[in-house]
Order: structure tokens, then C-alpha cells, then sequence
């Protein structure tokens, strides 16, 4: 089992940043992941990481303004956003996948409550 918990939401003007943070408890997973859903549309994935190596993924309408990290030490992942946009607006949420290909979003298996991220104009 892993338990997950987010932070680091907020409301933020176009063009500022935010950092987003994953509390991982239990099982350490292969990969973690940050997904996001606005109303009315699916979720989808925007960042990925193997947490093992390292590597990363992104989604490409977040390309060189999102970076996914990791402390393993605070067995944490980041997600640091800049350069925001009103149509990054949505629910993000951290997610954990214990096997399988870590840049495939239908890997993802754990699930934390969600932060909101609201950009405005």
C-alpha cells in the first residue's frame, strides 16, 4: 500500500510559479507521477519519473516549464511549475505505480486527495 499527500496548490497570476509537493508513505513505488484534471475534461498526465534513475517525462504543453523531482531522502516528489498559464488550471494530483512502464499514464495505481492550481490572467 502507499499513501500519498499533496501540497504546495494555490492561486497564482499568468507567468508566476508554484511548487508542488508528494508526501509518499508505505511501499516505495517505481514511479510517481503528477496528474491533473480541469472541469469538464479528463485527467491527464504531466509529469513522470522513475524513481529509481531518475528519468522523467512530460506532457508536452508543459515542456520547459514543469520539472519533476524527487528527495528520496523525505520520500518526496516535486513538481515545479513556471511560467503559468490560465489553462494549467485544474486539480493536480500526485500518483504512484508499482510496476510496469513509468511514462504510461495507465501504470499509475495510487492516488493522493488532489491540490487545486488556479492561474488567472
Amino acid at each position: 500500500q502507499v499513501q500519498l499527500v499533496e501540497s504546495g496548490g494555490g492561486s497564482v497570476q499568468a507567468g508566476g510559479s508554484l511548487r508542488l509537493s508528494c508526501v509518499a508513505s508505505g511501499s516505495r513505488s517505481k514511479c510517481m507521477g503528477w496528474f491533473r484534471q480541469a472541469p469538464g475534461k479528463e485527467r491527464e498526465g504531466v509529469a513522470f519519473i522513475y524513481t529509481s534513475v531518475g528519468a522523467t517525462d512530460y506532457t508536452d504543453s508543459v515542456k520547459g516549464r514543469f520539472t519533476i523531482s524527487q528527495d528520496n531522502a523525505k520520500n518526496t516528489v516535486y513538481l515545479q511549475m513556471n511560467n503559468l498559464k490560465p489553462v494549467d488550471t485544474a486539480m493536480y494530483y500526485c500518483a504512484a505505480g508499482t510496476g510496469g512502464y513509468c511514462f504510461n499514464p495507465g501504470t499509475y495505481n495510487y492516488w493522493g486527495q488532489g491540490t487545486q492550481v488556479t492561474v488567472s490572467s
